[in-house]
Protein backbone atom coordinates (compact mmCIF):
# COMPACT_ATOMS: atom_id res chain seq x y z
CA UNK A 1 0.00 0.00 0.00
CA UNK A 2 2.66 2.63 1.03
CA UNK A 3 5.00 3.61 -1.31
CA UNK A 4 8.94 4.49 -0.34
CA UNK A 5 9.53 7.76 1.03
CA UNK A 6 12.99 7.69 -2.01
CA UNK A 7 11.23 6.70 -5.17
CA UNK A 8 13.47 4.63 -7.77
CA UNK A 9 15.76 3.16 -4.70
CA UNK A 10 14.33 0.37 -3.97
CA UNK A 11 14.50 -2.92 -5.60
CA UNK A 12 11.80 -5.22 -7.41
CA UNK A 13 11.27 -8.62 -6.50
CA UNK A 14 9.06 -11.21 -8.46
CA UNK A 15 7.12 -13.99 -6.69
CA UNK A 16 4.13 -14.89 -4.64
CA UNK A 17 2.80 -12.04 -2.43
CA UNK A 18 3.55 -11.51 0.84
CA UNK A 19 1.41 -10.77 3.58
CA UNK A 20 1.99 -6.76 4.69
CA UNK A 21 4.42 -6.06 7.40
CA UNK A 22 2.92 -5.04 11.24
CA UNK A 23 5.00 -2.67 12.72
CA UNK A 24 8.07 -4.35 14.29
CA UNK A 25 8.48 -5.08 17.59
CA UNK A 26 9.60 -2.60 19.92
CA UNK A 27 9.53 0.34 17.98
CA UNK A 28 6.71 3.61 18.68
CA UNK A 29 4.21 3.11 21.45
CA UNK A 30 2.04 -0.04 19.92
CA UNK A 31 3.00 -2.55 22.66
CA UNK A 32 3.35 -3.06 26.29
CA UNK A 33 5.85 -4.33 28.83
CA UNK A 34 3.61 -6.36 30.29
CA UNK A 35 0.70 -8.32 29.81
CA UNK A 36 -2.96 -6.71 30.10
CA UNK A 37 -4.24 -8.50 33.64
CA UNK A 38 -0.64 -8.08 35.39
CA UNK A 39 -1.25 -4.23 34.26
CA UNK A 40 -4.73 -4.22 34.65
CA UNK A 41 -3.93 -5.81 38.57
CA UNK A 42 -1.45 -3.11 39.10
CA UNK A 43 -3.82 -0.30 38.08
CA UNK A 44 -6.73 -1.63 40.09
CA UNK A 45 -4.81 -0.90 43.65
CA UNK A 46 -4.94 2.51 42.78
CA UNK A 47 -8.47 4.07 43.84
CA UNK A 48 -7.49 8.18 43.14
CA UNK A 49 -7.27 6.80 39.20
CA UNK A 50 -10.61 4.92 39.89
CA UNK A 51 -12.59 7.69 40.82
CA UNK A 52 -11.50 10.13 38.22
CA UNK A 53 -12.26 7.92 35.72
CA UNK A 54 -15.46 7.37 37.45
CA UNK A 55 -16.64 10.85 37.32
CA UNK A 56 -14.78 11.53 34.15
CA UNK A 57 -16.54 8.64 31.79
CA UNK A 58 -19.77 8.91 33.46
CA UNK A 59 -19.92 12.73 32.97
CA UNK A 60 -18.90 11.85 29.09
CA UNK A 61 -21.33 9.32 28.35
CA UNK A 62 -24.10 11.53 29.77
CA UNK A 63 -23.58 14.26 27.77
CA UNK A 64 -23.62 11.67 24.83
CA UNK A 65 -26.60 10.49 25.55
CA UNK A 66 -28.17 13.66 25.59
CA UNK A 67 -26.96 14.83 22.54
CA UNK A 68 -27.13 11.87 20.37
CA UNK A 69 -30.57 11.31 21.36
CA UNK A 70 -31.78 14.93 20.09
CA UNK A 71 -31.40 13.91 16.64
CA UNK A 72 -34.01 11.30 15.26
CA UNK A 73 -31.78 10.42 12.10
CA UNK A 74 -29.01 9.44 14.51
CA UNK A 75 -28.85 5.97 14.06
CA UNK A 76 -28.81 7.08 9.62
CA UNK A 77 -25.90 9.09 10.64
CA UNK A 78 -24.21 6.00 11.69
CA UNK A 79 -24.90 3.75 8.69
CA UNK A 80 -23.72 6.44 6.86
CA UNK A 81 -20.90 6.86 8.42
CA UNK A 82 -20.44 3.12 9.02
CA UNK A 83 -20.82 3.05 4.52
CA UNK A 84 -18.65 5.91 3.95
CA UNK A 85 -15.70 4.43 5.70
CA UNK A 86 -16.18 0.74 4.26
CA UNK A 87 -16.28 2.69 0.70
CA UNK A 88 -12.83 3.89 1.17
CA UNK A 89 -11.32 1.69 2.58
CA UNK A 90 -11.90 -0.50 -0.44
CA UNK A 91 -10.94 2.14 -2.56
CA UNK A 92 -7.86 3.31 -0.45
CA UNK A 93 -5.13 2.96 -3.00
CA UNK A 94 -6.76 5.50 -5.74
CA UNK A 95 -8.12 7.66 -3.14
CA UNK A 96 -4.41 8.00 -1.59
CA UNK A 97 -2.70 8.89 -5.29
CA UNK A 98 -5.67 11.54 -5.76
CA UNK A 99 -5.16 13.11 -2.62
CA UNK A 100 -1.54 13.52 -3.37
CA UNK A 101 -2.04 14.68 -6.45
CA UNK A 102 -4.76 17.48 -5.30
CA UNK A 103 -1.98 17.93 -2.42
CA UNK A 104 0.25 18.53 -5.14
CA UNK A 105 -1.33 20.71 -7.32
CA UNK A 106 -2.09 23.50 -4.57
CA UNK A 107 2.02 23.82 -3.61
CA UNK A 108 1.91 21.03 -0.58
CA UNK A 109 4.22 18.21 -0.63
CA UNK A 110 3.86 14.87 0.34
CA UNK A 111 5.72 12.19 1.62
CA UNK A 112 4.69 8.13 1.92
CA UNK A 113 6.09 6.29 5.24
CA UNK A 114 6.09 2.49 5.42
CA UNK A 115 6.65 2.30 9.10
CA UNK A 116 6.85 5.14 12.09
CA UNK A 117 10.61 4.71 11.69
CA UNK A 118 10.65 6.82 7.95
CA UNK A 119 7.72 8.76 9.60
CA UNK A 120 9.95 10.51 11.84
CA UNK A 121 13.22 10.15 9.98
CA UNK A 122 11.00 12.52 6.91
CA UNK A 123 9.63 14.84 10.13
CA UNK A 124 13.02 15.13 11.39
CA UNK A 125 14.78 15.81 8.49
CA UNK A 126 12.14 18.30 7.38
CA UNK A 127 12.11 20.60 10.19
CA UNK A 128 15.88 20.77 10.36
CA UNK A 129 15.66 21.58 6.63
CA UNK A 130 13.26 24.87 8.47
CA UNK A 131 16.36 25.91 10.48
CA UNK A 132 14.73 24.80 13.40
CA UNK A 133 15.42 23.29 16.98
CA UNK A 134 11.96 23.21 18.03
CA UNK A 135 8.39 22.58 17.27
CA UNK A 136 5.06 23.19 18.50
CA UNK A 137 2.49 20.31 18.27
CA UNK A 138 -1.16 19.73 17.69
CA UNK A 139 -2.41 16.59 19.55
CA UNK A 140 -1.68 13.93 17.35
CA UNK A 141 -2.44 9.94 18.06
CA UNK A 142 -0.38 8.93 14.94
CA UNK A 143 2.74 11.12 16.24
CA UNK A 144 2.12 9.26 19.48
CA UNK A 145 1.99 6.10 17.75
CA UNK A 146 4.89 6.46 16.66
CA UNK A 147 6.95 8.02 19.56
CA UNK A 148 7.87 10.80 17.29
CA UNK A 149 8.67 13.04 20.52
CA UNK A 150 11.35 10.82 21.57
CA UNK A 151 12.49 10.93 18.48
CA UNK A 152 12.83 14.49 17.76
CA UNK A 153 14.38 14.98 21.55
CA UNK A 154 16.61 12.28 20.72
CA UNK A 155 17.94 14.64 17.32
CA UNK A 156 18.38 17.95 19.53
CA UNK A 157 14.53 19.25 18.28
CA UNK A 158 12.31 19.93 21.27
CA UNK A 159 8.24 19.70 20.56
CA UNK A 160 6.18 21.47 22.46
CA UNK A 161 2.43 19.94 23.72
CA UNK A 162 0.12 22.60 22.90
CA UNK A 163 -3.30 20.77 23.74
CA UNK A 164 -4.01 21.43 27.58
CA UNK A 165 -4.32 17.07 28.26
CA UNK A 166 -1.31 16.68 26.18
CA UNK A 167 0.97 19.24 27.81
CA UNK A 168 -0.23 18.13 31.21
CA UNK A 169 1.43 14.24 29.93
CA UNK A 170 4.43 15.69 28.83
CA UNK A 171 5.19 18.01 32.38
CA UNK A 172 4.16 15.07 34.15
CA UNK A 173 6.42 12.66 32.33
CA UNK A 174 3.43 10.67 31.74
CA UNK A 175 1.69 8.69 29.33
CA UNK A 176 -1.65 9.24 27.67
CA UNK A 177 -4.27 7.02 28.84
CA UNK A 178 -7.35 8.37 26.74
CA UNK A 179 -7.77 8.75 22.77
CA UNK A 180 -9.75 12.35 23.28
CA UNK A 181 -8.78 13.33 26.93
CA UNK A 182 -4.79 12.00 27.55
CA UNK A 183 -4.53 12.99 31.41
CA UNK A 184 -7.90 11.58 32.21
CA UNK A 185 -6.50 9.86 35.21
CA UNK A 186 -5.36 13.44 36.71
CA UNK A 187 -7.32 15.27 38.67
CA UNK A 188 -6.96 19.27 39.07
CA UNK A 189 -4.93 19.37 42.52
CA UNK A 190 -2.21 16.81 40.52
CA UNK A 191 -2.70 19.26 37.99
CA UNK A 192 -1.58 22.14 39.88
CA UNK A 193 1.24 20.29 41.23
CA UNK A 194 2.81 19.60 37.79
CA UNK A 195 2.32 23.11 37.02
CA UNK A 196 3.85 24.62 39.83
CA UNK A 197 6.88 22.17 39.38
CA UNK A 198 6.87 22.31 35.57
CA UNK A 199 6.45 25.68 34.25
CA UNK A 200 9.10 28.32 34.93
CA UNK A 201 8.02 31.50 36.59
CA UNK A 202 4.02 30.17 37.65
CA UNK A 203 2.38 32.00 40.19
CA UNK A 204 3.49 30.17 43.36
CA UNK A 205 -0.06 30.71 44.12
CA UNK A 206 -2.05 28.76 41.76
CA UNK A 207 -4.82 27.26 42.74
CA UNK A 208 -6.91 24.37 41.57
CA UNK A 209 -9.44 26.59 39.65
CA UNK A 210 -9.82 24.48 36.46
CA UNK A 211 -10.07 28.08 34.90
CA UNK A 212 -6.89 29.47 36.23
CA UNK A 213 -4.94 26.06 35.43
CA UNK A 214 -6.10 26.78 32.11
CA UNK A 215 -4.88 30.23 31.78
CA UNK A 216 -1.31 29.07 33.46
CA UNK A 217 -0.97 27.18 31.02
CA UNK A 218 -1.88 29.43 28.21
CA UNK A 219 0.54 32.20 29.08
CA UNK A 220 2.99 29.09 29.54
CA UNK A 221 2.67 28.22 25.80
CA UNK A 222 1.76 32.00 24.03
CA UNK A 223 5.73 32.85 23.43
CA UNK A 224 6.04 29.33 21.92
CA UNK A 225 3.12 30.25 19.01
CA UNK A 226 4.06 33.53 18.24
CA UNK A 227 8.16 32.28 17.96
CA UNK A 228 8.56 29.08 16.97
CA UNK A 229 8.44 28.66 12.97
CA UNK A 230 7.25 24.96 12.44
CA UNK A 231 4.14 23.32 13.80
CA UNK A 232 3.39 18.91 13.28
CA UNK A 233 0.21 17.79 13.55
CA UNK A 234 -2.43 15.21 12.81
CA UNK A 235 -5.49 14.85 11.07
CA UNK A 236 -8.73 13.75 11.49
CA UNK A 237 -9.56 13.12 7.67
CA UNK A 238 -8.25 14.17 3.95
CA UNK A 239 -10.00 14.72 1.20
CA UNK A 240 -9.32 13.11 -1.59
CA UNK A 241 -11.39 15.51 -4.33
CA UNK A 242 -9.74 19.05 -2.83
CA UNK A 243 -6.35 18.21 -1.16
CA UNK A 244 -7.90 19.13 2.01
CA UNK A 245 -6.85 18.51 5.58
CA UNK A 246 -9.05 18.94 8.40
CA UNK A 247 -8.49 18.91 12.14
CA UNK A 248 -11.17 19.55 14.71
CA UNK A 249 -10.20 20.50 18.60
CA UNK A 250 -12.08 22.26 21.70
CA UNK A 251 -9.16 24.85 22.86
CA UNK A 252 -7.59 26.91 19.51
CA UNK A 253 -4.36 25.98 20.20
CA UNK A 254 -4.99 23.64 16.95
CA UNK A 255 -5.55 26.70 15.22
CA UNK A 256 -2.55 28.71 16.18
CA UNK A 257 -0.88 25.80 15.32
CA UNK A 258 -2.26 25.58 12.05
CA UNK A 259 -1.71 28.89 11.06
CA UNK A 260 1.18 31.10 12.77
CA UNK A 261 4.00 29.15 11.80
CA UNK A 262 6.04 29.41 8.26
CA UNK A 263 6.02 25.39 8.08
CA UNK A 264 3.26 22.87 8.68
CA UNK A 265 3.92 18.97 8.85
CA UNK A 266 0.77 16.82 9.31
CA UNK A 267 1.17 13.61 9.81
CA UNK A 268 -1.77 11.32 8.65
CA UNK A 269 -2.64 7.91 8.99
CA UNK A 270 -3.53 6.36 5.97
CA UNK A 271 -6.81 5.11 6.47
CA UNK A 272 -8.05 8.76 7.58
CA UNK A 273 -8.57 9.74 4.06
CA UNK A 274 -12.25 10.46 2.79
CA UNK A 275 -13.52 10.45 -0.80
CA UNK A 276 -15.63 13.93 -1.57
CA UNK A 277 -15.39 17.04 0.09
CA UNK A 278 -19.19 16.35 0.99
CA UNK A 279 -18.65 13.06 3.39
CA UNK A 280 -17.86 15.92 6.09
CA UNK A 281 -21.56 16.44 6.73
CA UNK A 282 -21.77 13.38 8.04
CA UNK A 283 -18.53 13.15 10.38
CA UNK A 284 -19.19 16.55 11.33
CA UNK A 285 -22.32 15.70 13.25
CA UNK A 286 -20.94 11.83 14.10
CA UNK A 287 -17.15 13.29 15.64
CA UNK A 288 -18.75 15.92 18.15
CA UNK A 289 -21.57 14.19 19.42
CA UNK A 290 -19.28 10.96 20.16
CA UNK A 291 -16.31 12.49 21.82
CA UNK A 292 -17.25 15.40 23.26
CA UNK A 293 -20.56 14.97 23.79
CA UNK A 294 -20.72 18.64 22.00
CA UNK A 295 -22.99 19.33 18.97
CA UNK A 296 -20.93 20.56 17.04
CA UNK A 297 -16.60 20.94 17.52
CA UNK A 298 -15.88 24.58 18.52
CA UNK A 299 -12.53 24.65 16.10
CA UNK A 300 -12.92 22.95 12.81
CA UNK A 301 -9.83 24.08 10.51
CA UNK A 302 -9.58 22.96 7.29
CA UNK A 303 -6.91 23.70 4.72
CA UNK A 304 -5.61 23.07 1.04
CA UNK A 305 -2.16 23.02 0.52
CA UNK A 306 -0.44 26.57 0.43
CA UNK A 307 -2.20 30.25 -0.27
CA UNK A 308 0.05 32.61 -0.80
CA UNK A 309 0.42 35.30 2.30
CA UNK A 310 -2.16 33.25 4.26
CA UNK A 311 -1.03 30.97 6.98
CA UNK A 312 1.93 28.49 6.16
CA UNK A 313 3.82 28.82 3.47
CA UNK A 314 5.59 25.16 3.62
CA UNK A 315 2.99 22.95 3.99
CA UNK A 316 4.36 18.36 3.99
CA UNK A 317 1.94 15.74 4.29
CA UNK A 318 2.96 12.53 5.65
CA UNK A 319 1.05 9.75 4.83
CA UNK A 320 1.61 6.88 7.35
CA UNK A 321 1.47 3.10 6.64
CA UNK A 322 2.46 1.58 10.07
CA UNK A 323 0.74 -1.57 9.78
CA UNK A 324 -2.51 0.28 8.33
CA UNK A 325 -1.76 -2.06 4.98
CA UNK A 326 -1.57 -4.97 7.42
CA UNK A 327 -4.93 -4.39 9.24
CA UNK A 328 -6.50 -3.95 5.40
CA UNK A 329 -5.54 -7.21 4.73
CA UNK A 330 -7.56 -9.19 7.13
CA UNK A 331 -10.98 -9.86 5.98
CA UNK A 332 -12.65 -9.45 9.44
CA UNK A 333 -10.38 -7.04 11.67
CA UNK A 334 -10.00 -4.45 8.48
CA UNK A 335 -13.23 -2.52 9.98
CA UNK A 336 -10.95 -1.09 12.63
CA UNK A 337 -9.70 1.18 10.13
CA UNK A 338 -12.57 2.70 10.25
CA UNK A 339 -12.20 4.42 13.82
CA UNK A 340 -12.37 7.91 13.96
CA UNK A 341 -10.78 8.52 17.31
CA UNK A 342 -13.60 9.46 19.03
CA UNK A 343 -13.64 7.22 22.32
CA UNK A 344 -16.83 6.82 22.56
CA UNK A 345 -16.33 3.06 23.65
CA UNK A 346 -13.60 3.71 25.86
CA UNK A 347 -16.11 6.10 28.02
CA UNK A 348 -18.87 3.35 27.79
CA UNK A 349 -16.72 0.53 28.45
CA UNK A 350 -17.19 -1.26 31.90
CA UNK A 351 -12.99 -2.60 31.85
CA UNK A 352 -11.44 0.72 30.85
CA UNK A 353 -13.20 2.52 33.43
CA UNK A 354 -11.63 0.06 36.19
CA UNK A 355 -8.18 -0.06 34.58
CA UNK A 356 -7.90 3.05 32.25
CA UNK A 357 -5.68 3.50 29.64
CA UNK A 358 -2.23 2.83 30.71
CA UNK A 359 -3.47 -1.35 31.54
CA UNK A 360 -3.16 -1.69 27.46
CA UNK A 361 0.44 -0.42 27.29
CA UNK A 362 -0.43 1.23 23.47
CA UNK A 363 -1.48 4.37 22.37
CA UNK A 364 -4.76 3.11 21.67
CA UNK A 365 -6.29 1.83 24.44
CA UNK A 366 -10.01 0.60 25.47
CA UNK A 367 -12.13 -1.13 22.96
CA UNK A 368 -10.69 0.18 20.10
CA UNK A 369 -7.43 -0.59 21.02
CA UNK A 370 -7.68 -4.20 21.88
CA UNK A 371 -8.25 -4.92 18.49
CA UNK A 372 -6.60 -2.48 16.69
CA UNK A 373 -3.12 -2.88 18.04
CA UNK A 374 -2.94 -6.08 17.65
CA UNK A 375 -3.97 -5.18 13.99
CA UNK A 376 -1.42 -2.80 13.48
CA UNK A 377 1.48 -4.15 15.47
CA UNK A 378 0.98 -7.96 15.55
CA UNK A 379 -0.07 -10.39 18.41
CA UNK A 380 2.86 -13.31 18.19
CA UNK A 381 5.77 -11.08 17.29
CA UNK A 382 7.71 -12.82 20.27
CA UNK A 383 6.78 -15.25 23.28
CA UNK A 384 4.23 -14.20 25.77
CA UNK A 385 3.62 -11.02 23.26
CA UNK A 386 1.84 -8.03 25.63
CA UNK A 387 -0.61 -7.60 22.92
CA UNK A 388 -2.21 -11.43 22.85
CA UNK A 389 -3.59 -10.48 25.80
CA UNK A 390 -5.51 -7.25 24.56
CA UNK A 391 -8.22 -9.19 22.79
CA UNK A 392 -9.64 -10.85 26.30
CA UNK A 393 -9.45 -6.90 28.05
CA UNK A 394 -13.25 -7.53 27.28
CA UNK A 395 -16.12 -8.96 28.76
CA UNK A 396 -17.84 -8.82 25.88
CA UNK A 397 -20.87 -6.73 26.65
CA UNK A 398 -21.51 -4.99 23.33
CA UNK A 399 -21.59 -1.33 24.40
CA UNK A 400 -19.12 -0.60 22.83
CA UNK A 401 -20.67 -1.54 19.42
CA UNK A 402 -23.91 0.25 20.66
CA UNK A 403 -21.79 3.51 21.35
CA UNK A 404 -19.53 3.30 18.37
CA UNK A 405 -20.63 6.03 15.40
CA UNK A 406 -19.36 4.04 12.73
CA UNK A 407 -20.64 0.75 13.99
CA UNK A 408 -17.34 -1.50 14.62
CA UNK A 409 -18.52 -4.87 15.52
CA UNK A 410 -15.70 -4.77 18.55
CA UNK A 411 -16.92 -7.62 20.16
CA UNK A 412 -16.69 -9.89 17.38
CA UNK A 413 -13.55 -8.70 15.81
CA UNK A 414 -12.22 -9.34 19.55
CA UNK A 415 -13.74 -12.77 19.18
CA UNK A 416 -11.86 -13.51 15.90
CA UNK A 417 -8.77 -12.00 17.17
CA UNK A 418 -8.87 -14.74 20.34
CA UNK A 419 -9.32 -17.54 17.83
CA UNK A 420 -6.23 -16.46 15.97
CA UNK A 421 -4.34 -16.45 19.23
CA UNK A 422 -5.90 -19.58 19.90
CA UNK A 423 -4.76 -21.12 16.44
CA UNK A 424 -1.37 -19.86 17.08
CA UNK A 425 -0.51 -21.21 20.27
CA UNK A 426 -1.18 -24.86 18.82
CA UNK A 427 -1.44 -27.32 21.77
CA UNK A 428 -2.50 -25.42 24.75
CA UNK A 429 -4.25 -25.61 27.68
CA UNK A 430 -7.01 -24.29 26.67
CA UNK A 431 -8.13 -25.90 22.98
CA UNK A 432 -7.34 -29.41 25.30
CA UNK A 433 -9.63 -28.47 27.52
CA UNK A 434 -12.20 -27.39 24.87
CA UNK A 435 -11.78 -30.42 23.29
CA UNK A 436 -12.69 -32.39 26.68
CA UNK A 437 -15.52 -30.18 27.31
CA UNK A 438 -16.82 -30.82 23.38
CA UNK A 439 -16.33 -34.63 23.90
CA UNK A 440 -18.00 -34.81 27.07
CA UNK A 441 -20.67 -32.54 25.83
CA UNK A 442 -21.07 -34.82 22.54
CA UNK A 443 -21.94 -37.97 24.94
CA UNK A 444 -25.20 -37.69 26.99
CA UNK A 445 -24.87 -40.18 29.57
CA UNK A 446 -21.14 -38.64 29.70
CA UNK A 447 -22.64 -35.10 30.33
CA UNK A 448 -25.16 -35.86 32.64
CA UNK A 449 -22.57 -37.50 34.90
CA UNK A 450 -20.27 -34.56 34.68
CA UNK A 451 -23.12 -31.90 35.60
CA UNK A 452 -24.00 -34.51 38.62
CA UNK A 453 -20.26 -34.40 39.98
CA UNK A 454 -20.53 -30.85 39.51
CA UNK A 455 -22.85 -30.21 42.52
CA UNK A 456 -20.19 -30.97 44.82
CA UNK A 457 -18.75 -27.48 44.08
CA UNK A 458 -21.39 -26.15 46.17
CA UNK A 459 -19.69 -27.17 49.30
CA UNK A 460 -16.71 -24.66 47.84
CA UNK A 461 -19.10 -21.63 47.84
CA UNK A 462 -19.55 -18.81 50.19
CA UNK A 463 -22.80 -17.30 51.68
CA UNK A 464 -23.14 -15.05 49.18
CA UNK A 465 -23.71 -18.21 46.21
CA UNK A 466 -20.23 -18.07 44.84
CA UNK A 467 -17.27 -20.04 44.79
CA UNK A 468 -13.56 -18.11 45.34
CA UNK A 469 -11.19 -19.95 44.05
CA UNK A 470 -11.75 -22.77 41.32
CA UNK A 471 -9.07 -25.63 42.16
CA UNK A 472 -6.50 -25.95 39.10
CA UNK A 473 -6.99 -25.76 36.14
CA UNK A 474 -9.81 -23.59 36.86
CA UNK A 475 -8.24 -20.62 38.86
CA UNK A 476 -7.36 -18.02 36.43
CA UNK A 477 -11.05 -18.58 35.61
CA UNK A 478 -11.97 -17.33 39.45
CA UNK A 479 -9.10 -15.42 39.68
CA UNK A 480 -10.55 -12.42 37.67
CA UNK A 481 -14.66 -13.54 37.78
CA UNK A 482 -17.52 -14.17 40.20
CA UNK A 483 -17.95 -17.77 39.94
CA UNK A 484 -21.43 -19.19 40.88
CA UNK A 485 -21.93 -21.76 42.85
CA UNK A 486 -23.61 -25.00 40.44
CA UNK A 487 -27.55 -25.45 41.25
CA UNK A 488 -28.93 -27.87 43.13
CA UNK A 489 -30.89 -29.14 40.49
CA UNK A 490 -29.92 -29.54 36.45
CA UNK A 491 -32.56 -28.32 34.35
CA UNK A 492 -33.22 -31.78 33.09
CA UNK A 493 -33.94 -32.85 36.77
CA UNK A 494 -36.08 -29.82 37.56
CA UNK A 495 -37.77 -30.29 33.95
CA UNK A 496 -38.83 -34.06 34.66
CA UNK A 497 -39.56 -33.48 38.51
CA UNK A 498 -43.55 -32.67 39.85
CA UNK A 499 -42.13 -28.69 40.29
CA UNK A 500 -40.98 -28.65 36.38
CA UNK A 501 -44.24 -30.25 35.62
CA UNK A 502 -46.56 -27.87 37.45
CA UNK A 503 -45.03 -24.35 36.33
CA UNK A 504 -45.05 -25.96 32.16
CA UNK A 505 -48.59 -26.06 33.02
CA UNK A 506 -49.12 -22.63 34.72
CA UNK A 507 -46.83 -20.91 31.82
CA UNK A 508 -49.56 -22.47 29.44
CA UNK A 509 -52.40 -21.31 31.20
CA UNK A 510 -50.97 -17.96 31.50
CA UNK A 511 -50.42 -17.91 27.64
CA UNK A 512 -53.89 -19.23 26.67
CA UNK A 513 -55.33 -16.32 28.65
CA UNK A 514 -53.06 -13.75 27.15
CA UNK A 515 -53.76 -14.92 24.06
CA UNK A 516 -57.81 -14.78 24.28
CA UNK A 517 -57.41 -11.23 25.60
CA UNK A 518 -55.44 -10.04 22.56
CA UNK A 519 -58.40 -12.05 20.77
CA UNK A 520 -60.95 -9.78 22.65
CA UNK A 521 -59.13 -6.65 22.41
CA UNK A 522 -59.25 -7.19 18.41
CA UNK A 523 -62.59 -7.86 18.72
CA UNK A 524 -64.03 -4.55 20.59
CA UNK A 525 -61.38 -2.89 17.66
CA UNK A 526 -63.33 -4.03 15.06
CA UNK A 527 -66.63 -3.14 16.49
CA UNK A 528 -65.36 0.35 16.68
Amino acid sequence: MSRPESRGTGSTFLGMPARPPRVPYGDGNLRGEEAFPRAAAGELRNEQLRRNLGRATGTIRGKRLAVTGELPDWEELRDAGAALKTDALNRLPELLEELERKVTERGGTVHWARDGAEANAIVTRLVKAAGSDEVIKVKSMATQEIGLNEHLEDAGITPWETDLAELIVQLGHDRPSHILVPAIHRNRDEIREIFLKEIPGVDPSLDSVPAHLAAAARAYLREKFMTTRVAVSGANFGIAETGTLGVVESEGNGRMCLTLPETLITVMGIEKVLPRHQDLEVFLQLLPRSSTGERMNPYTSLWTGVTEGDGPQDFHLVLLDNGRTAALADAVGRQALNCIRCSACLNVCPVYERVGGHAYGSTYPGPIGAVLTPQLAGMHAADDDPNSSLPYASTLCGACYDACPVKIDIPSLLVELRHQKTEESGRSAERLAMRAAAAVMGRPRLWTAAQRTARLGRALAGRDGTIGRLPAPFSGWSDTRDTPAPPKHTFRDWFASDEGAAALRDAAREGERRRAERRTSGDDQEDQ
